[in-house]
């Protein structure tokens, strides 16, 4: 079988196609999944880039949807030829977080999902929103049930109330979606005037250029009657949170679920307690969470938003396109 494989030193020019034994049989409890595809994240480049060590060797991308070929033995939630979506946290099946690390996310800590084939316990998967395709499945492992945490979970986001996106990513777009299902109202920022149209277009009420209009959070407190935002969905980290804080309202809450300006930086803590705000620290979300976002996503009818679709031996021109921040939506391999 085909599958990338990340030589060390990590970087792009080094997700190398090589030829893989096919996996063994399903044992008890486990599950034969033919993948034909994945979807591209942050942290999947992180790690294709070094910027997140891993293994030599290791096996890339955390998303992954396809078809059950075989079950094992005890193995009664699947049949073959159920779609199937990938698991970001496979041992964090219910309850509060108890993983602060990525040991266990394929991709990372173990091999993911750039391969045609893998066998794998059960509980790995779930079963993929009905109608969709692959591609459209594999968005929801990483990006999908962020925003769907952010917002539904943790959020208990309600008719009426304002969500503040910030740029027009996955996680962005999924949440303008889902917030909008919900009877949310959704400002957004983007550094780009067509992409802000894009947004409007999916039921974003109003953009903000933050190119043009580099003091934003002002702009949401004046654009809300000074009230500011009941929700943020931060995706920038240290560059973005200042601005963050001043645009949600007092007692709103904020989650913080991205560091694409960096991993560390000043906060200013002094608004957030005048704020009286909750910053909430969300790193995706466990495997009936999923099954949860799988139900509402068939309820809504909401669909993902994919930019491009690229082959599985094109990953570093895939990767190299998230790079250049033209994408809107998701990027994703066929295979």
């Amino acid at each position: 079988m085909k599958a990338i494989k990340i030589k060390q030193p990590a970087g792009l020019e080094n997700l190398l196609l090589t030829e893989m034994d096919a996996p063994s049989p399903p044992g008890p409890g486990e599950i034969l999944v033919r993948l034909h595809a994945s979807s591209l994240n942050y942290h999947d480049y992180a790690v294709a880039i070094g910027a997140i060590a891993t293994a030599e060797g290791r096996i890339p991308m955390a998303d992954g949807a396809g078809v059950v070929q075989a079950v094992g033995a005890g193995v009664g939630e699947f049949k073959p030829g159920d779609h199937v979506v990938s698991c970001f946290f496979p041992h964090w099946l219910d309850g509060a977080p108890r993983i602060g690390d990525f040991s266990t996310t394929p991709g990372d800590g173990v091999d993911g999902y750039a391969r045609e084939y893998v066998t794998v316990p059960a509980q790995f998967f779930t079963h993929a929103p009905r109608g969709w395709t692959h591609a459209e499945a594999a968005t929801l492992t990483t990006a999908g049930l962020t925003a769907w945490r952010a917002l539904v979970v943790e959020g208990r986001i309600k008719p009426g109330e304002t969500v503040l996106v910030l740029g027009s990513g996955g996680v962005s777009v999924f949440a303008l979606q889902i917030a909008r299902a919900a009877g949310a109202n959704v400002i957004a920022t983007s550094s780009s005037d067509e992409k802000l149209e894009r947004l409007r277009a999916l039921g974003a009420e109003y953009g903000i250029n933050y190119r043009t209009t580099p003091e934003w959070g002002r702009a949401v407190l004046d654009y809300t009657g000074g009230r500011g935002v009941d929700h943020v969905v931060e995706v920038g980290g240290p560059g973005t949170l200042a601005q963050s804080i001043t645009a949600v309202r007092i007692g709103g809450h904020i989650s913080l679920i991205g560091v694409l300006t960096g991993w560390g930086g000043e906060v200013p803590t002094a608004a957030l307690m005048l704020k009286q705000a909750r910053l909430q620290g969300i790193v995706v979300g466990n495997r009936r969470q999923q099954v949860e976002m799988v139900a509402g996503m068939e309820a809504s009818g909401i669909r993902p938003v994919i930019d491009s679709l690229f082959a599985l031996e094109d990953i570093a021109n895939a990767f190299q396109h998230e790079k250049s921040g033209r994408h809107f939506g998701k990027i994703c391999l066929e295979f």
